[in-house]
């Protein structure tokens, strides 16, 4: 079966790299599915799930934000930050998850808009990091 390298990289490091023969990534305007061969293009990420194919399994990445890029036969994700599910830490999420939903109901209250966002955003990435680790994506 046909191949193309995926890395995923933040400004700290190189979080994976490896051969995949398809990803499904949450762009600005919509899912947008990569497979060997796809045209050259750069796409700039929402906060999501990467479903990443390979060695017939599935598996799925958090990443919050940045850019993906495909080029001929590689395709790089520059993200913000991105996490593999076995380097999440649940427990936290779930606190982060918590504590944007009282942020939220606190900001409504104030009709705060830069607040409201940034706290839409936590919940965001606090929703994929939870996801990504969730026994329902396994392998599926």
């Amino acid at each position: 079966m046909s191949t193309f390298l995926l890395e995923i990289v933040t400004p700290e490091r190189l979080i994976y790299s490896g051969n995949v023969t398809s990803i499904i990534a949450k762009s600005v305007e919509g899912d947008m599915g990569v497979l060997p061969g796809h045209v050259a293009t750069v796409a700039p990420l929402q906060i999501g799930a990467l479903t990443v194919q390979h060695d017939g399994k599935r598996s799925h990445i958090a990443v919050h934000g940045g850019f993906l890029e495909v080029r001929r036969d590689k395709v790089v994700v520059l993200a913000e930050s991105a996490e593999l599910p076995e380097s999440i830490d649940v427990d936290r999420a779930r606190a982060a998850l918590e504590r944007a939903e009282l942020r939220i109901e606190s900001i409504k209250m104030h009709q705060d808009e830069i607040d409201h966002r940034r706290a839409e955003l936590a919940l965001k990435r606090a929703m994929t990091r939870i996801g990504v680790t969730s026994t329902d994506h396994v392998n599926k």
